[in-house]
């Protein structure tokens, strides 16, 4: 796969039109379609589809290519109401942060073996890291 090096747009004057104009998707092609060998050669991995796009203004049509230019670990978002109590993991240990949980209103959960503190709080702590319950997918 060659190495493609993605400098991102500076940014454009308000003022300055798009080169495509307004244009409106005519095709969506996946990699290996009729029309995308080439591409996919240049390619590789990286190539989503090809579109091709048309400007009924200007009497054009573009050939355009969306790109997979980085790749990181994703988790689907949580949302979570602040107000809502997560359990989370603390140390025997670890008594100063045990104690600034009390402080925030948190309590210990016998049942979960663990100690509940609002969603606000854990974030405000920088705790987000030690949430153990699976049902909010943490």
């Amino acid at each position: 796969m060659p190495t493609r090096n993605h400098t991102p747009p500076s940014p454009s004057p308000s003022k300055q039109s798009h080169p495509m104009g307004e244009t409106t998707i005519g095709t969506t092609l996946r990699p290996g379609q009729k029309g995308t060998r080439e591409l996919l050669r240049s390619y590789g991995d990286q190539l989503v589809c090809v579109r091709y796009r048309y400007d009924k203004t200007r009497g054009k049509r573009y050939k355009t290519v969306e790109l997979i230019i980085d790749e990181q670990d994703w988790m689907p978002g949580v949302t979570i109401q602040p107000d809502r109590r997560a359990p989370i993991e603390v140390g025997y240990g670890e008594t100063e942060l045990r104690e600034q949980i009390k402080a925030a209103g948190g309590f210990w959960n016998a049942e979960k073996r663990a100690w509940m503190l609002s969603y606000r709080k854990i974030l405000q702590m920088g705790l987000e890291n030690r949430i153990i319950d699976e049902e909010l997918g943490m």
